[in-house]
């Protein structure tokens, strides 16, 4: 926003859900904010085989090829990448068109791709110092990571919410969890009880989990005015309202959570998702452990251990935010700054 002559197209998935065509977190931002947004219909490799990463197999010779003309037709002067299938093709072909290349890697365990894309790149950064061993030493500096400003704000959200009983915010990263969201609803007669709960849940048509959350408030609304509030989603206005009044943070370990929780001193109850890329989840989640900042549930065992965690979370919940003071992981607050002037000056 403070370089207005620089133009900047978004390569990435149009579609979080092919399936039932649910828009990606991505291009919704991009329309927000008036971005271009080119679609990338990359293909990945997997371990598991079955009918669906067969198809996504066919689409990877197709993704290299949709890159090539996406990049042919914007001739940019430079290509930032963020990792992942969706950006190896944008890497490849842009280390041939001789194109340079800034990736960032946001996790503490890079994945296949993300080292590949490392090797396309001119310039590499990392949010871990733990990270900068994977990569070449000439090209890889350790900057930390983005975090939005609006995570700061503390404007109060725009839905009534019970301030008598401490606040959970529940959340299962951009899309939704299915698999969280089916706890929640189990749990929330106990919950309620206790708690005023703020449950993102998202909205995939396919398990109608948004619907069922609002039919869930309807029959609580009685019991407990204002203690069950569900959204699809949670607007980057009201983000930072949310989390200012959450005593605590229930939810998906992604590397943007992590940080943003961090730089908030805001502790969580950590539900990794299980088959995230190089274990990536699991090992933010253990590190908030570790440090007596968080605590790990495995989303497949009983709920009843989920509740025990939550409640006997509320009840140290202090000792868990003091112990922030103590965290040994160094918070560079400038990444953003560093990453755009590194990039803006190659």
């Amino acid at each position: 926003k403070n370089h207005a002559e620089i133009d900047i197209v978004f390569v990435g998935r149009k579609y979080a859900i092919e399936s039932e065509r649910t828009l990606s977190y991505e291009f919704k931002g991009c329309l927000e904010r008036k971005v271009s947004f080119r679609e990338l219909q990359a293909g990945r490799l997997t371990r598991l085989i079955t009918k669906s990463s067969a198809l996504n197999i066919l689409r990877v010779p197709y993704g290299f090829f949709q890159a090539l003309i996406i990049l042919l037709q914007e001739n940019p002067s430079h290509v930032i990448s963020f990792g992942g299938y969706i950006a190896l093709p944008v890497a490849f072909w842009s280390w041939i068109l001789q194109k340079p290349v800034f990736t960032h890697e946001q996790t503490m365990k890079p994945g296949s791709a993300n080292k590949l894309i490392g090797f396309f790149s001119q310039r590499i950064f990392v949010a871990f110092e733990s990270v900068l061993s994977y990569f070449p030493a000439h090209k890889t500096q350790w900057i930390g990571n983005p975090v939005r400003e609006v995570v700061f704000t503390q404007t109060p959200p725009p839905f009534e919410m019970d301030t008598s009983v401490p606040i959970i915010y529940i959340t299962g990263g951009s899309l939704g969890s299915h698999s969280i969201n089916q706890h929640v609803f189990a749990l929330l007669p106990d919950l309620l009880s206790s708690f005023t709960v703020v449950h993102q849940t998202g909205d995939v048509k396919e398990y109608g989990d948004f619907e069922r959350s609002i039919k869930l408030k309807r029959e609580f609304k009685k019991k407990y005015p204002n203690r069950y509030i569900p959204l699809a989603h949670i607007s980057e206005d009201d983000i930072g309202g949310v989390y200012h009044r959450a005593e605590f943070v229930v939810g998906r370990s992604g590397a943007n959570t992590f940080f943003e929780l961090i730089a908030l001193q805001k502790p969580a109850v950590f539900i990794p998702l299980p088959w995230s890329a190089n274990g990536e989840q699991k090992a933010h989640a253990d590190f908030f452990k570790e440090h007596h900042i968080g605590e790990v549930f495995n989303q497949k065992n009983d709920r009843s251990i989920l509740l025990a965690t939550i409640k006997r979370f509320h009840e140290n919940v202090t000792r868990y935010t003091n112990s922030f003071r103590s965290l040994p992981l160094q918070l560079k607050s400038d990444a953003t700054q560093t990453l755009v002037e590194k990039i803006l000056h190659f």
